[in-house]
């Protein structure tokens, strides 16, 4: 399971990310935990100065507005896709088990 942390004091701006993560993350089908990070002392630890930002597994990948629908999907379709093969539960089965140099991992 991927975790989706959402950074934010909870402006108008950051519960409409919260929203449009959500909706996106149902869309997808993703297996994904929602967090939302209130607190300022632990957005700042992800040296974000501006909200709404949104992490995933740990690193920032958006932030500073809200952004659209299509670009939720994006993010999240490259991130889940690219670490897809690598993750632990699909070790077994994917190319990452290999030393196929033809079959490259992620």
């Amino acid at each position: 399971m991927k975790i989706i942390k959402i950074l934010g004091t909870g402006c108008p701006n950051c519960i409409t990310t919260e929203k449009i993560i959500t909706e996106v993350v149902k869309e997808l089908n993703i297996d994904a935990e929602i967090i939302k990070v209130t607190d300022i002392v632990e957005i700042m630890m992800y040296d974000v100065m501006r909200t709404p930002s949104i992490v995933v597994d740990e690193k920032v990948v958006f932030k500073g507005k809200v952004p659209s629908k299509t670009t939720v999907k994006a993010l999240l379709i490259d991130n889940f896709a690219n670490n897809a093969c690598c993750s632990d539960e699909n070790m077994e089965s994917s190319s990452c088990s290999t030393n196929n140099e033809d079959t490259p991992c992620c």
